[in-house]
């Protein structure tokens, strides 16, 4: 019986894996708002009410492929971190895992649209893709909380106006950061902002004739991230 049910197992993640493949390719032609489970049962020579077995909505299935998405991308962050090591080059390893997170969008457009474009119209995102959200932010939030405990880590100015919400945000996100200074919680929110918003600008063509040298840029506003959240070390030239 385990032989059968271990075959069954197989069968159904390989049309799991094939449904949801067809789906990213609807996205990169239809985009996500088209995205249409009777499309992809047509592609892929099943009926309509075989595909439900799986997903049994189209939100479902969009869901799944939001989790996918984040894990990928939430992976990507974790190897580079990896790759980099410990150490008290802490900026230099902020730099290295934001590459990463940008490399993977460049090289998956549809996927970034998908978790960090416009909102799909009439999808919720239920409560499971949180977790895989936070991936890349726990990396990155990993490396300031590391720099703060050695003490090498300055917190930013912060006024008085933002001093409550720079409060707020220190208590409902303390799962993430720990003891950090509410000044340096708030000033990393507008840090991971101004990532996705370097990366989008640049994924969408909004730097056209903007910006040329691109990766050098980046790498020079992340330097400059990294120093606006209180981590060490200056801003390379562009």
């Amino acid at each position: 019986m385990s032989t059968v049910r271990g075959a069954r197992e197989r069968a159904r993640a390989e049309v799991t894996a094939a449904i949801k493949d067809e789906a990213r390719r609807q996205l990169a032609t239809e985009g996500a708002a088209r995205l249409s489970l009777r499309a992809v049962a047509r592609e892929l020579g099943m009926v309509s009410s075989a595909l439900y077995r799986y997903f049994p909505s189209r939100d479902e299935l969009l869901t799944a492929l939001i989790v996918d998405a984040y894990d990928a991308v939430g992976e990507a962050a974790e190897q580079a971190a990896a790759r980099a090591g410990e150490g008290t080059e802490w900026t230099g390893r902020w730099v290295e895992v934001a590459a990463a997170v940008r490399a993977w969008a460049l090289a998956h457009p549809h996927e970034y649209a998908l978790i960090y474009g416009s909102p799909v119209p009439g999808y919720t995102a239920p409560g499971d893709t949180v977790p895989p959200a936070a991936r890349v932010a726990s990396v990155l939030i990993g490396i300031v909380r590391e720099a703060h405990r050695a003490g090498a880590v300055t917190p930013p100015p912060l006024g008085d106006e933002a001093g409550p919400e720079a409060e707020r945000l220190a208590g409902d996100l303390a799962e993430l950061t720990g003891d950090l200074p509410p000044a340096v919680v708030a000033a990393l929110v507008a840090a991971w902002a101004q990532l996705f918003g370097l990366i989008s600008f640049e994924l969408f063509g909004h730097f056209h004739r903007v910006v040329e040298d691109r990766e050098r840029f980046f790498t020079h506003s992340l330097r400059a991230l990294a120093r606006s959240v209180g981590l060490p070390g200056g801003v390379a030239p562009v």
